[in-house]
């Protein structure tokens, strides 16, 4: 009796399982059938759903950045052109814009700054020469607005090259020491970090493979990025190939000078705090202090006064 109940038991588990089993392997093909029927059927899709798809600065802004820039770039002259690229260059170009696209970005800048004050001025009433002369003034602060803000970009890269040259300086001393080339030195520098030093060795690896010579590409960083010390560096390395030096010690020696130059820097910033501190005290914390010092007897001298 014991057995014949083990037996349809494990019967019935077999049947539950083979069943099981048909169910999973038929979900997938159910599942891709109805996948084909919902997108295969689907109408194509026209040109204007397409367009409607992309976001809004593709759509709207870009298209007229690039018509700005084109009348702009027609009446630039080619010192402005070649001006704006190499702030380019030195600020990493963030955006991947060209000098005729940043041209178009400050024109776009300026009609928006000059937009927004005449619609106020005519909305509120006021003459006409008023609202134009505001409309002028505001255009030219806006034309220079993303001037602004791409030299805070250069400071800013400078600056973080500048802290991060000591440190990516010894880990090419360990490259070099432990016997790897000075290029691939380099891209071993460029693997480890994604800092705007990092991008520059990378730039300069990809130029060296395309067959430019280590020395124009090292020059060109150089000059691109405008930082004495990375100058240093590049005049540095070309000086002892040229000779035949050791590049080994030759970054021993810049590396070095590097953290000696940052300690440096670090003991003037902390001379010049006292002095920076003397204005916010004078104008911020002084006046508050004599107002509560003070306070309590001037209604002493007042009455004193009243009583003359």
């Amino acid at each position: 009796m014991t057995q014949a109940l083990l037996a349809s038991m494990l019967m019935s588990l077999s049947i539950l399982l083979i069943v099981i089993g048909f169910a999973l392997s038929r979900r997938p093909a159910e599942e891709v059938a109805s996948r084909l029927d919902r997108y295969g059927t689907r109408t194509p899709r026209s040109i204007q759903e397409l367009e409607l798809e992309a976001p809004f600065t593709e759509r709207v802004i870009q298209p007229m950045i690039r018509n700005i820039a084109q009348v702009l770039a027609r009446m630039a002259p080619q010192a402005l052109m070649e001006s704006q690229r190499q702030m380019l260059e030195m600020a990493g170009n963030p955006n991947h814009w060209s000098p005729a696209d940043f041209l178009g970005v400050r024109g776009l800048a300026a009609l928006i700054c000059a937009a927004i004050p005449a619609v106020l001025f005519f909305l509120a009433g006021a003459p006409l020469i008023r609202v134009i002369m505001f409309s002028a003034g505001f255009g030219v602060l806006g034309f220079m607005l993303p001037v602004l803000w791409l030299r805070r970009r250069i400071r800013e890269r400078q600056t973080s090259i500048v802290k991060t040259l000591p440190d990516a300086l010894d880990l090419l001393t360990i490259s070099v020491e432990a016997g790897l080339g000075f290029d691939a030195a380099l891209a071993k520098v460029a693997e480890k970090w994604d800092i705007p030093l990092s991008h520059e060795f990378g730039r300069v690896i990809a130029e060296v493979r395309l067959g430019r010579s280590r020395r124009q590409a090292l020059l060109d960083m150089a000059n691109r990025v405008g930082v004495e010390e990375l100058q240093n560096f590049v005049s540095a390395i070309n000086q002892a190939e040229q000779l035949g030096v050791s590049i080994g010690k030759i970054l021993r020696v810049q590396s070095e000078d590097m953290r000696i130059r940052r300690r440096q820097r670090a003991e003037e910033a902390a001379h010049k705090a006292p002095i920076k501190m003397l204005f916010p005290m004078a104008f911020l914390l002084f006046p508050a202090i004599f107002l509560i010092l003070l306070g309590p007897a001037v209604p002493r001298i007042m009455e004193a006064f009243s009583n003359l």
